[in-house]
């Protein structure tokens, strides 16, 4: 579970979150929409310990972001928007790599079950990733945040560069992480992505939450209308 409790982050005069209360509970995604410099990214920095808040708390699973954040990042699978794997090895060979880098290892057959699991197809199981497509190198994230056994998964605009196809296996994947128990918090501009997979919704403008509301309650087209209006306003 993802509990974020009041938390302000200022960077010199610019005020990047301000007074942000959220929660994500097991089993749910939770989206944060957001044009650039809203304080999608800053949130998801602050939940993986990059920067720390001015004021506030986060916690993860019950742990304390600050005060136990190698504990944290256990328990969590990060999901960039531009995964980096090593282009001369195959996918396959990154996530034993990166596995054992986080002191895990697998069979061949588990590292395989992993990159099934994430939908990547069997045949690029051994293809070298510098021929992979970025939904491709997306698919490998997902399976080594899956291998470490991740509760939590965090994402920083995940489906930005994707084509139709890819997104839409994104969404199915994170969906199926969810029905497994997993807290999701997806940051993204992406409202139509948003609404297909997210069970609620929360709209950020310059720092502040300003808008909360459940996925199943809203149409894509009355979403996009309503962002569109917080944000000229």
């Amino acid at each position: 579970m993802i509990q974020i409790d009041n938390v302000s982050k200022s960077f010199r005069s610019n005020v990047a979150l301000q007074d942000l209360s959220l929660q994500v509970n097991k089993g749910e995604i939770l989206g944060l929409l957001g044009a650039n410099g809203a304080g999608k990214t800053t949130t998801i920095n602050l939940l993986l310990g990059f920067v720390t808040p001015d004021k506030g708390s986060l916690r993860i699973n019950d742990l304390d972001v600050l005060n136990s954040i190698n504990e944290v990042r256990q328990h969590v699978g990060y999901i960039p928007e531009n995964v980096n794997l090593y282009g001369y090895l195959s996918g396959l060979e990154n996530l034993d790599y990166f596995c054992r880098l986080a002191g895990m290892k697998y069979s061949r057959a588990e590292l395989s079950g992993f990159l099934d699991t994430s939908g990547l197809a069997k045949q690029a199981h051994d293809q070298r990733v510098s021929g992979y497509s970025k939904g491709m190198r997306q698919k490998v994230g997902i399976a080594i945040a899956y291998a470490k056994k991740a509760t939590v998964f965090l994402l920083d605009e995940p489906a930005s560069g994707l084509d139709p196809l890819a997104s839409n296996e994104l969404s199915l994947i994170l969906r199926k992480l969810a029905d497994e128990g997993a807290a999701i918090l997806m940051a993204s501009h992406d409202i139509f992505r948003v609404r297909e997979v997210c069970d609620r919704i929360g709209i950020l403008r310059n720092g502040q939450l300003i808008q909360e509301l459940s996925g199943s309650e809203v149409t894509a087209n009355e979403l996009e209308q309503l962002y569109l209006k917080f944000m000229k306003s």
